[in-house]
């Protein structure tokens, strides 16, 4: 057979195929009524699996694995389907229109924010492009911040999630699931680390240096280059490193910071811009107890615990593939006494104001053991 006939018996397939394809959503919407009507749940595992083994059964060996992925996808676009037709929004859909509705048309220009370290550090940079006059509280630790905004102390908390050397900051990923916040927005802050000291010395001259762990990791290469051994500290923060060696009066102690820390605590450059990779960013969000949803919100931030058995991942990325939302990340954390169990943590690319953005709201709790919904929001760069 030539290449151009076998290519137009696959068209014809696909023409038959398609045929079929919309006839069987247009059953399930008849299936979905009589759910509806006699207050059945979408989801009917025993008639899944039911389909799979008699398809299964149905198949050649050599297309048997393929015939059950095929079907798998259809029977989620079937759900996705029936959910569209039967759900007229949830509670938390509900709670989501009225924060549109309630929410300020143009983000605060002020605020009394908390973020974790001292003045000089990269959250100080984030508040700043966040807030025209941010009112900055400094914690020395993440759960502090949390704090201060569960008790009402600060209105707005700004951390840091994920470096795109280093990856994400996994004890705020930890602290996102003991505490009960939303993302009120999102900004990417350009990181330039320097070599700094109190004294204008000779790199050679170091014994030890001291930063926050992701400034540490993301100058990786540098340190290793550095002559002689050299002790690595970990501290809370960069600014907090910076502060260390400007009071210690030691020639051999250098840090990892930001040029502004210069300034502040009188240190001397050694050199300049020495993390592993120049487009260095860190993403900072800006959390608030109250659920806010300003104009243009285009990502959302949700948190879930799938079933612990197979494929149950699967079947919520299947519905995001289902209703073309764009998946942006996915971050897996050990829940804390859950032997091998995990929260999983989504970013995902969808307008607010979108229906796939409505029926997916309406449909994940459905999935999942335990969802939570971390906020909608924009992005400054």
């Amino acid at each position: 057979m030539e290449l151009t006939d076998a290519r137009k018996k696959i068209d014809e397939i696909d023409h038959t195929l398609i045929a079929l394809f919309e006839e069987r959503m247009r059953t399930s919407a008849e299936v979905a009524a009589y759910k509806q009507e006699h207050g059945l749940p979408v989801f009917d595992a025993k008639r899944e699996r039911e389909i799979l083994t008699g398809i299964s059964a149905k198949s050649e060996a050599d297309f048997r694995s393929y015939t059950r992925a095929l079907y798998s996808i259809i029977f989620e676009l079937s759900k996705a389907y029936q959910s569209k037709l039967i759900n007229k929004g949830n509670h938390l859909y509900r709670s989501i229109q009225d924060a549109i509705d309630a929410t300020d048309k143009v983000f605060p220009k002020e605020a009394k924010i908390a973020c974790q370290g001292i003045e000089g550090a990269y959250s100080q940079a984030a508040c700043e492009k966040l807030f025209d006059v941010p009112d900055i509280e400094y914690y020395s630790s993440f759960e502090k911040v949390f704090n201060a905004i569960d008790s009402g102390f600060c209105e707005y908390g700004v951390l840091p999630v994920e470096n795109s050397t280093a990856g994400s900051v996994n004890q705020v990923y930890d602290l996102m699931i003991k505490h009960n916040f939303y993302i009120t927005r999102s900004v990417r802050i350009k990181v330039n680390h320097n070599l700094m000291a109190a004294e204008p010395v000779r790199l050679s001259e170091l014994t030890e240096i001291c930063s926050h762990e992701q400034a540490i990791n993301q100058c990786a290469k540098f340190i290793k280059s550095l002559p002689g051994h050299i002790k690595i500290t970990p501290v809370a923060n960069t600014a907090v490193a910076a502060e260390m060696a400007a009071k210690s009066g030691r020639r051999d102690l250098g840090v990892l910071c930001s040029k502004s820390c210069a300034d502040l605590y009188g240190l001397h450059c050694l050199q300049s811009g020495v993390q592993d990779e120049g487009n260095n960013y860190t993403r900072f969000i800006c959390i608030s107890k109250k659920l806010a949803i300003y104009p243009g919100a285009d990502k959302t931030s949700l948190m879930l615990v799938t079933p612990h058995k197979p494929g149950a991942l699967y079947q919520v990325l299947a519905r995001f593939y289902a209703l073309g939302i764009n998946l942006i990340k996915l971050e897996s954390r050990p829940l804390p006494e859950r032997d091998f169990e995990f929260m999983f943590y989504f970013d995902v690319e969808a307008s607010v104001y979108s229906p796939e953005f409505a029926q997916l709201i309406c449909e994940l709790d459905t999935l999942c053991d335990d969802f939570k919904y971390l906020g909608s929001y924009t992005q400054t760069m």
